[in-house]
């Protein structure tokens, strides 16, 4: 019984028995319990930031050949474009723009492009609330950008 690997993936039927939950065309993450027991579904919870955490209810993978029907999808996270993007009306990011990319509840690729705002005493990169949709053959060519999270002082 081969399982998917635990991440973000695209839906393309929907769950059997949780049809309404985890329908056909969304984003979802396939996880596995810290205690060992069965990998789970979910679908996305609240979105912080242009990342989502998880919400409840997570539903056991039981349905197998129902994972075949999933698009594994990259990480959310900081990536470079590997080309220039035009866009309709005017407009465009450079070939090598840090960008974040993030998910609409469909599993569709949102990328916000980083902005370095004059006047900021900071020496900060910032990124929108709002971005733009992107079609798979882009999502997939997104180069990662390993970008340092750091914790406030005093966290632990």
């Amino acid at each position: 019984m081969k399982l998917p690997d635990p991440g973000l993936y695209r839906t393309h039927k929907p769950y059997p028995g949780h049809e309404s939950a985890i329908p056909q065309g969304a984003l979802v993450y396939i996880g596995t319990p810290k205690n060992g027991g069965l990998p789970f579904v979910v679908r996305p919870g609240q979105n912080r930031h242009n990342r989502w955490f998880w919400g409840e209810p997570t539903v056991p993978l039981r349905a197998t050949s129902w994972s075949d029907g999933l698009l594994k999808l990259p990480t959310e996270g900081f990536y470079t474009l590997p080309r220039e993007v035009k866009f309709d009306g005017g407009g465009r990011w450079l070939e090598h723009a840090i960008v974040q990319l993030g998910y609409n509840e469909e599993g569709r690729g949102i990328i916000f492009v980083a902005e370095q705002h004059e006047g900021e005493e900071r020496n900060v990169l910032t990124f929108s609330d709002r971005g733009r949709i992107v079609e798979d053959e882009l999502l997939f060519k997104l180069r990662w950008a390993p970008i340092l999270p750091v914790s406030p002082a005093g966290d632990a």
